[in-house]
């Protein structure tokens, strides 16, 4: 992965170091390392070397193999930390300053994953056809090129708002271009822009590993539910769910995860690890008697709803307790339990489709459509092994629907961004200012580049 020099710019990546994976054909490709874009990207071949580039990027532990999901989970109350770095404790008590390193970590890895993405989208489309790479074949490999990119600006706005959109490869400090921070609404645009993009390109197929045109429907749904266009939503939600062949919400609860599994059909996109590319949150959750250290915990808050049987029902497998020499009550979260690390993460679940459509459809029109709402919302809740629930007007559905997020991704970084799109952060968290609800941008990269502004009233 890429560590900036104290000079460089978060968007100068001049080298592709591949990082992959060995679960399948595609991402199981033995890497070349440390060879630039400029001659990688040539052919057929070299383009699909590039795009397990961009994968592995957004896999990595600077990512979402680990440091970008801590910013989400210590900000709310489902997630605590208990390790020996308390400063990222500041998350949790919204004091966090610009120079937790943490936030440069995630932030510099974005815009690598960003400008991997530039060079595929840049470069791809030109190279000449053969029989083997086919039109067909370089709109995929150029359609998960904008999906990723989408993904990344998608992740930087609902964290730190409007960003600078660098849309263009970068490969020296003399060819970094001048870039203005953009709007949060400009930002938004952005990500639609590339998701339309890849909903066009990208193969109409299933594939749990890597983008497709049902993977960007999916992200679609997410970000209309985030601007509240509500018909949007339920639209792009509507094609997951009603492809029911190949999407379900898998029953018991724990089996989309439990013994080893992975790749089920509650799966709509999640990402891969093997022994030779392993995922930093698993040591980080698991409990010592395992070989880990349970710095990352549930809180007692989501223990107390998980095991509750009214509320969590069989989502109280998520959960266990156990206790050390040291330490005589430990919370444990079960989702990473792989003694080897390969647990994967899962950025997108079926039942988050039902959950966003429930939403979509409460609020579509006034009141909504309060009774196919439910329905949705108790989906989810009968998958669980929960009583439905009946005859709720609006406000409280749209609170029991906030509450199903809550318990169904208890230990997936939901709960914070949930929250922040609802308006509802400040009052649920006790977040004094709403200055808070933006991250400071890092501070090496504001120090450096005029053209990169802190948040208000950040530091």
């Amino acid at each position: 992965m890429f560590t900036l020099m104290k000079k460089t710019r978060h968007f100068l990546y001049p080298l592709i170091i591949l990082l992959l994976t060995g679960c399948n054909s595609f991402l199981g490709v033995e890497p070349r390392s440390s060879v630039s874009d400029e001659v990688t990207i040539v052919d057929g071949n070299s383009a699909a070397t590039a795009v397990r580039g961009i994968y592995a990027a957004l896999r990595s532990n600077d990512y979402y193999g680990y440091s970008f999901q801590l910013l989400g989970f210590f900000s709310a109350d489902n997630i605590v930390y208990r390790g020996s770095q308390t400063v990222h404790q500041t998350l949790t008590n919204h004091t966090v300053k610009s120079d937790l390193a943490v936030l440069a970590t995630a932030w510099n890895q974005i815009y690598a994953t960003i400008n991997r993405a530039n060079h595929v989208i840049s470069k791809v489309p030109g190279l000449a056809l053969t029989t083997t790479f086919t039109e067909t074949y370089r709109n995929q490999l150029v359609g998960e090129a904008y999906f990723i990119r989408a993904l990344a600006y998608f992740d930087l706005a609902r964290t730190w708002g409007g960003v600078q959109l660098v849309l263009q490869p970068t490969a020296s400090a003399s060819s970094l271009p001048q870039v203005p921070r953009s709007s949060l609404a400009d930002t938004y645009a952005q990500v639609l822009q590339d998701l339309q993009k890849a909903e066009q390109l990208l193969p109409d197929e299933t594939n749990r590993i890597r983008a497709t045109k049902k993977t960007a429907r999916a992200l679609l749904a997410r970000f209309y539910l985030y601007q509240k266009n509500w018909s949007e939503a339920i639209k792009y939600a509507s094609y997951i769910i009603d492809d029911n062949s190949n999407y379900s919400l898998v029953t018991p609860y724990r089996s989309f995860y439990a013994n080893n599994t992975s790749n089920t059909k509650e799966s709509v996109f999640e990402l891969v690890y093997d022994i030779n590319n392993t995922s930093g949150q698993a040591s980080q959750w698991l409990a010592g008697a395992n070989g880990g250290t349970a710095w990352i915990r549930p809180s007692q808050d989501i223990y107390d709803l998980l095991v509750n049987p009214a509320i969590g029902g069989d989502r109280s497998a998520l959960v266990s307790r156990t206790s050390s020499s040291t330490d005589p009550n430990i919370l444990i979260g079960n989702l990473y339990y792989r003694t080897d690390r390969t647990d994967p993460v899962f950025l997108i679940r079926t039942a988050e489709l039902y959950l966003t459509r429930a939403e979509a459809r409460a609020q579509l029109n006034g009141e909504g459509d309060l009774t196919a709402a439910l329905a949705d919302l108790n989906a989810v809740r009968r998958r669980a092994n929960i009583e439905p629930l009946e005859g709720l007007g609006k406000a409280a559905l749209l609170q029991a629907i906030e509450q199903e997020n809550r318990v169904e991704f208890a230990l997936e970084n939901h709960r914070w961004y949930d929250l922040l799109r609802t308006g509802r952060a400040q009052e649920v968290l006790g977040i004094a200012s709403a200055n808070r609800l933006l991250l400071p941008i890092p501070f090496a990269q504001v120090s450096i580049d005029p053209d990169l502004h802190q948040n208000p009233g950040l530091d």
